[in-house]
């Protein structure tokens, strides 16, 4: 049994790391510590939890054998882009396969990092800005015991809504979408996670349910009794929308009242609509369709006592039809990497940032409000190419 063990190394000797090894150690059958790697000097040469800690991390990452059973797990959730960077690059370059990462979300509330949280480095991690520093503690708190819809729960917004709301501790959570395949997806990673110690007290609830069925939308809503909606559910692909006006604007616009309308009867508190910076003065009709249901959420509030908040998203990194999954459908066929443009830029923003600004714009925003996030700085077409090309493992203009 030993031999099939898989040997883990943590780099971040932190509450993280530390709140990580207490859970592996518990399950000695299938892994094995073999060190921490940190590079702060109080920690080198000492244990923790009976762990040598090694460092600093570019140098004692040199002095292990690469075999397919040992795993790197980055497990500092302060760790910036930069820095992510760096620890991938020197992992690749010492014949590490495996790299996992315990996401900043994971460790929001101190000292509760789970190995359920734990997902492979993907380029989303180290690529484009920095993210902004974020403390959302105290939001998480807010939503602890709510119960809670998120439409669209499938999709790559709705989705990372979940897992966040999962980790706050909401009472019951609605998983809302009309496609069977996706809700099934995030209602199995859920449940895995609260498996693995992750909102375990949280009732999770998959619903597939057609926003365009006016009638239903007002059953199901006085039967669920929810406090608070997340409606990120949208047909949002621009060229597809401007091929199928008609189902645009049945889903986005008629989806939405029924949505909003359903919300006011059932006597909800809190509604919260995911919309688009596509929106402003929109030349598509994908913009156009969700400036419409802006409208209709700010007049429902104006007639009604429900709270209402729109949020406005830009680009984000690596969610469904953006830049980043298109690259990366081009570099697994062989190339070419298209850019339109060599000095074209753009404004990103990361799904988990994205999401955990939405929960703290809830938690804080004032109803009848717009918010538009805060995108930092511009980052070039062309270097997010190279630097995804780089992160497989190709060199730009040589292989691809």
């Amino acid at each position: 049994m030993s031999n099939s063990r898989r040997n883990i190394i943590i780099i971040g000797a932190g509450i993280a790391g530390t709140s990580l090894a207490k859970e592996l150690q518990q399950k000695t059958n299938l892994y094995s510590i073999t060190a921490f790697l940190d590079d702060d000097p109080k920690k080198i040469g000492s244990k923790i939890l009976g762990i040598p800690v090694l460092g600093p991390v570019s140098e004692a990452i040199k002095n292990f054998t690469h075999s397919p059973k040992v795993e790197l797990i980055i497990a500092i959730p302060s760790a910036d882009n930069a820095t992510l960077k760096q620890i991938y690059q020197t992992g690749k370059e010492h014949g590490f396969n495996k790299i996992h990462l315990l996401p900043s979300i994971s460790t929001i509330i101190e000292g509760d990092a789970h190995f359920a949280q734990i997902r492979e480095i993907n380029p989303q991690d180290i690529l484009g800005r920095k993210p902004a520093p974020l403390n959302i503690s105290e939001t998480l708190a807010w939503f602890e015991n709510k119960r809670i819809l998120v439409t669209g729960a499938g999709g790559s917004i709705g989705s990372e809504l979940c897992r966040q709301l999962l980790e706050a501790g909401a009472e019951r959570l609605y998983l809302f979408g009309h496609g069977e395949n996706s809700i099934y997806q995030i209602d199995r990673e859920l449940r895995d996670l609260q498996k693995g110690g992750v909102g375990s007290k949280t009732k999770i609830v998959p619903i597939i349910g057609e926003l365009r069925d006016r009638a239903y939308m007002m059953d199901i809503m006085k039967k669920l009794k929810v406090s608070i909606v997340f409606h990120t559910a949208a047909y949002k692909h621009v060229p597809l929308m401007e091929q199928n006006p008609v189902l645009a604007i049945e889903n986005n616009v008629h989806g939405t009242k029924n949505l909003i309308d359903a919300a006011i009867n059932a006597g909800i508190q809190r509604f919260v609509f995911i919309s688009t910076d596509k929106a402003v003065d929109p030349i598509c009709i994908y913009g156009a369709s969700k400036l419409i249901g802006e409208h209709i959420v700010l007049a429902s509030a104006q007639a009604s006592q429900i709270e209402t908040i729109i949020v406005r998203f830009g680009n984000v990194l690596g969610s469904r039809g953006s830049i980043l999954p298109l690259f990366q459908r081009q570099i697994q066929y062989g190339g070419p990497v298209t850019v339109t443009h060599p000095d074209a830029t753009r404004y990103f923003m990361t799904i988990p940032e994205a999401c955990s600004l939405v929960l703290k714009t809830t938690h804080k925003g004032k109803s009848g409000e717009s918010y538009i996030f805060d995108m930092g700085y511009p980052v070039r077409i062309l270097d997010l190419a190279e630097n995804i090309i780089k992160f497989y493992g190709y060199e730009p203009y040589k292989d691809i």
